[in-house]
Formats: C-alpha cells, structure tokens, sequence
C-alpha cells in the first residue's frame, strides 16, 4: 500500500496539533540517558544554554524570559529535615537560638536579631510576664519588708528552717468518713510507730489501708525531709567518717539530735497527759484528719423484682507528720506563757550592771 504525498507529512506530526512534530521515544530515552546517566557531560549541567527538544517549552521560555533565568528551588542540605516534618518547628527553634547566642557573644546589649527580626528582652518581658506592673510592686514591697527588719526573720520562718514536716495525703478508700474517722482520731498525737502498731492490730476492715498508708508516709518523711535520722547508731557514723579529720574530746554531731538528747525528757502534752521524749528526731503524728471522696454505686436487689441504688461512699486519710521537737517547743512556750500569766505585771526585772562613767544631781546615765 502506498502512502501519498500529504500522508507522508502528517505521518510525522500529532494528531491534535498537526504543525508539531512527534518526538520520537528512543530519541527521548536517548536525552535521558545523556543528561541523568553515570557519563553526563559539563555542558548537560546547565538545561537554559541549549534548547530543549520540546517546541512548547521553547515558545515559553521565549515569551517569558524572567521564567527562564529564574534559579531552581533550593533543595535541603543532606541530613536536614523536610519542611513538612514534625520536628522543623523544634529545629528552627533551635537555630534561633544559636543565632541568639552569636549575637549576645558579639557584645551587642541592645537590641538583637534573631531570625531576621530585632527582639528586645525589655518588650519581651511585659509580652511573656502576664502581669510585669503587679510583680514589680510585689518585689518592691518585699525588699522594703527586708530592709525594714533588718534581715531578721519572723518567729513562723525560723520554725519553718529549723523544724521539720511532712504532709501525706493517702487515695480514696471504700468506707465512709465515721469509720474512718474513729481511726484517725485513734492514731492521732501518737508516734508513727505506735500507729503503725495499733492498726497491725486493729479489728477494723479499713485499718489495713491505713497500715500501709502510714508505712508509706513514714517512708516518704525519712527519704524526702530527713526525718527520723537523729536516733541512727554513733558507732556507724563514725566508721562512715572515719577518714574525714576529728577532733580529740569532741563528739561528732548528728543532723537531727537535739542537744542533751541522752537522758529522756518529761513534758507535758496539749491535754494534759505526760510524754516521756527519748529522741528529739523520733517522727509523731500531730494532725490526722479525713476527707470525703465521691460515691460509687452498688445494686441492691430487693423482692418482687425491684432494685434499688446504693451510693458507696470513698474518704481519703491525710496525716502531718513532725518531729518530737516541735512538741518540746510548743511544751516550752506553753509552760513561759502560763509563768507570766502567773506573775502578771508585778515581776521585777533588775537592771543590768553598768559602770558608772559620771554623776548628776538628779540621774545617772
């Protein structure tokens, strides 16, 4: 079969366009191999030099020259993450933060730019303190309270530094707050070891809770506040330290051991009962109180097919632990106020001794 003359023409040329020709796709693989192949030449690298093979990219890039020398879209470094990754944000935090530190190392004080834009730690305090006139006031007013006393610390800040507590608070058990509240009224101003043995032997379903409840809190006061730590053997101190220097004739003190702590001290509680103290460290329970949970529900099947709901009350214990020195101070202040109460204003208090540097008619300074 013969092809005629405008055939021939056409058989080359798209069938939608008919003026453009049809590239071969042994010719484009061949490109492909040319420009992206293992033997890719110098004059492959830059695509805007040569003209391609696509007469509608050409056309383009002649009606648009600014297209044409337009640099290609950067690509990110090897290693660097993606802009779409999860972890750009905390990235680009990062490298502001190093732009920071360069420009504070540079010895700028002022102002400084970090990511482009000029930041000033002044602006960004009144941005980031919720409140900056209200804090100023408050520290203002507590240096003026510092520099009235003269540094000197009130009576509730030296017991704060000078004694120690701990505040436990237990989860909900399954019982209501009169039972559990009989228990807590029963350990209540004993030591921790005292309550401890009280619940061991307890005919109450709930004191096993507390058993463990206070087994913990007891723990949790020697590990977290160092409580407890003055009764420890001397004899085992001593071999831990035996390598740091000591003076001859001069026992070592331990954290926690009040002074004359050897002979047993007999004070006088709140509601009149006597306590003997043998160590001033021992942990006691001062205030033991509980505290009322939320309500389950139980069914209560009763006769003739009928159920009722019955609300399960839950209570949480919490107990304040201190030491037996808090109790020979409180012992301490109560037996000087009950001294003063008794003398009234009639107590004479003699001047102190001071020499006498000169003498007048009517007074002596």
């Amino acid at each position: 079969m013969s092809v005629t003359a405008p055939s021939r023409r056409l058989a080359g040329r798209c069938l939608f366009c008919q003026n453009l020709p049809i590239r071969p796709r042994v010719q484009h693989q061949q490109q492909r191999t040319a420009v992206f192949g293992r033997g890719k030449s110098e004059n492959a690298t830059t695509t805007e030099a040569q003209p391609s093979n696509n007469p509608v990219l050409d056309e383009y890039h002649r009606k648009n020259p600014s297209a044409s020398s337009a640099q290609p879209q950067e690509r990110p470094a090897p290693g660097d993450l993606a802009a779409s990754s999860i972890f750009e944000d905390d990235h680009r935090a990062q490298r502001q933060q190093e732009e920071y530190a360069a420009a504070a190392d540079g010895g700028d004080t002022g102002n400084t730019k970090v990511g482009g834009k000029a930041r000033d730690p002044n602006n960004m305090l009144r941005v980031l303190d919720p409140d900056p006139n209200s804090r100023e006031r408050w520290e203002r007013k507590k240096v003026i309270q510092m520099v009235r006393r003269g540094g000197r610390l009130t009576d509730q800040q030296v017991i704060k530094r000078t004694e120690r507590e701990h505040l436990v608070k237990s989860q909900n058990f399954k019982t209501s707050v009169k039972k559990l509240g009989m228990l807590a009224r029963q350990i209540q101003g004993k030591t921790i070891e005292d309550a401890i043995v009280q619940m061991r032997f307890s005919k109450k379903k709930i004191a096993e809770d507390v058993l463990k409840q206070l087994e913990y809190a007891r723990d949790e006061a020697v590990v977290m506040r160092g409580m407890g730590l003055g009764g420890v053997d001397r004899a085992a101190e001593e071999n831990l330290n035996d390598t740091s220097p000591t003076v001859s004739g001069v026992e070592p003190m331990i954290p926690g051991r009040a002074e004359g702590n050897e002979t047993p001290l007999q004070i006088q509680l709140k509601n009149g009962k006597r306590h003997t103290v043998a160590d001033a460290s021992k942990i006691y329970i001062d205030q033991a109180w509980v505290g009322r949970g939320p309500y389950g529900q139980l069914p209560d099947f009763r006769a003739r097919g009928n159920t009722n709901i019955l609300r399960t009350p839950w209570t949480s214990l919490t107990v304040l632990l201190k030491e037996e020195a808090t109790r020979i101070r409180e012992y301490e202040e109560r037996e000087e106020k009950r001294r003063k109460a008794k003398v009234g204003k009639n107590l004479w208090v003699p001047l102190p001794d001071r020499p006498v540097q000169w003498q007048r008619q009517w007074y002596t300074f």
